[in-house]
């Protein structure tokens, strides 16, 4: 059993990742955690967002979900951002090293990283 002083180190370092998680409704990162998701490895996707983002400055104003079935088993991972006032990108097959050039070209620089969306894709 851990004493009350490790509970509280854990909870302090583990409170950045909670904040990030639900920080901000101007730029929402979803990552696609159902079974398919998962299974095509969209854990490791969502620790890079994560992880990413709160090292990039960036929690203030990006939020990092996640959701279920997306509905498109054959692309997965899926990441959907959402920006206000823009129409969400989807972004497939995803990888860690996918989503921190997301991070830098999309959410930090503004530009979609067109190669890695939907409408892109190759089966």
């Amino acid at each position: 059993m851990k004493s009350l002083e490790e509970l509280m180190a854990i909870k302090e370092k583990m409170q950045d990742k909670v904040a990030l998680r639900h920080a901000s409704d101007e730029v929402r990162v979803v990552v696609g955690m159902a079974t398919c998701g998962i299974a095509a490895g969209a854990r490791p996707v969502l620790n890079a967002f994560v992880e990413g983002v709160s090292e990039a400055g960036l929690a203030s104003r990006v939020t990092v979900t996640q959701t279920g079935c997306i509905g498109i088993c054959q692309y997965e991972p899926v990441v959907e951002i959402f920006e206000k006032d823009k129409e969400k990108v989807t972004y497939v097959k995803m990888t860690a090293e996918k989503a921190r050039e997301v991070i830098e070209k999309h959410i930090k620089g503004g530009n979609p990283v067109a190669e890695y969306t939907i409408g892109n894709a190759k089966i």
